[in-house]
């Protein structure tokens, strides 16, 4: 895997630092896109981070918002990061549009807290398991083949050296367990797969019991929440905490802070329900050995 994380993170720290500091300078959007002969959509999309940032247009911004040298330099700097390539990029059609976003973060991330529902998690996944998933279709998915190599190469983030790897704090239903995916054999070396995993220091695997009952993960669905760490030399603010939820034709990114807490609150109640990792290492032993032939 390339050692660069892309420029997913630099994007969104530039947008909203720009967009702060047209915000206290008290210039609105239109009037910013009249004054720098900008349309207002150009605006929109450099303080959403959804796009690479000129210099010179950082610099315009900044002159006139009245930035001060030294924030405008900090500035600058995260522009030519928005340039950076991700590894993903060399999949082209492999990434569809909607899901580059989240590849970006999961690279940038310090620490990915993840509950799922109906399946393993991606990251734990076998190819095998993998391969036998059913695929959605559609113009912007890529071929089976493709998917899966991109999810493997996924997975190599977690033992990566440099940058350092995040934590990936994994919360499984039973329910996702015991789903039959690929055959016998499929879900043996899979679940032997969790066994393994699940020793990394990267990764705490921690299994809901079906006895727990209803619960507000089983309403929420799969989700993730993505920490990020602090400021690289302090050059900008912490990256703020991003929930994904994936849908069967896109996904939803949400940073507002009663969406954050929403989530932090369903993850504190799955979490309080989970198994410890060392009876969730036992409960998917108990599973392996109930599908084995007596």
């Amino acid at each position: 895997m390339a050692q660069d994380v892309g420029s997913t993170v630099p994007r969104r720290q530039l947008g909203r630092l720009l967009r702060q500091a047209r915000t206290e300078a008290g210039v609105t959007l239109e009037t910013a896109a009249e004054a720098l002969e900008y349309s207002r959509q150009k605006i929109w999309r450099i303080e959403c981070g959804t796009g690479t940032v000129r210099v010179l247009d950082v610099r315009a911004m900044c002159e006139l918002y009245r930035v001060p040298a030294e924030t405008t330099e900090v500035l600058r700097a995260l522009a030519v990061q928005t340039r950076a390539k991700g590894w993903w990029q060399e999949y082209g059609d492999a990434v569809p549009s909607w899901y580059e976003l989240y590849l970006g973060l999961e690279s940038a991330a310090a620490h990915l807290r993840r509950y799922d529902e109906s399946l393993v998690p991606d990251l734990l996944q076998t190819r095998e398991y993998a391969s036998a998933l059913p695929q959605a279709t559609g113009p912007d998915v890529p071929t089976r083949d493709r998917a899966v190599d991109l999810r493997m190469q996924r997975q190599r983030l977690l033992t990566r050296r440099h940058p350092k790897p995040p934590r990936l704090t994994a919360l499984v239903s039973e329910a996702a367990l015991r789903r039959p995916v690929g055959g016998p054999e499929v879900m043996t070396d899979q679940l032997d797969r969790l066994l393994a995993t699940a020793g990394l220091a990267t990764v705490s695997l921690r299994v809901v019991p079906l006895a727990a009952g209803p619960h507000p993960g089983a309403t929420a669905g799969t989700f993730v929440i993505i920490d990020f760490s602090g400021p690289r030399g302090g050059q900008a603010a912490r990256e703020p905490s991003v929930v994904y939820s994936e849908s069967l034709t896109g996904a939803l990114y949400l940073d507002k802070p009663d969406e954050l807490a929403a989530y932090e609150n369903a993850w504190r109640a799955v979490a309080a329900l989970a198994l410890d990792e060392s009876a969730s290492t036992d409960l998917v032993k108990s599973i392996i050995a109930e599908g084995q032939p007596g």
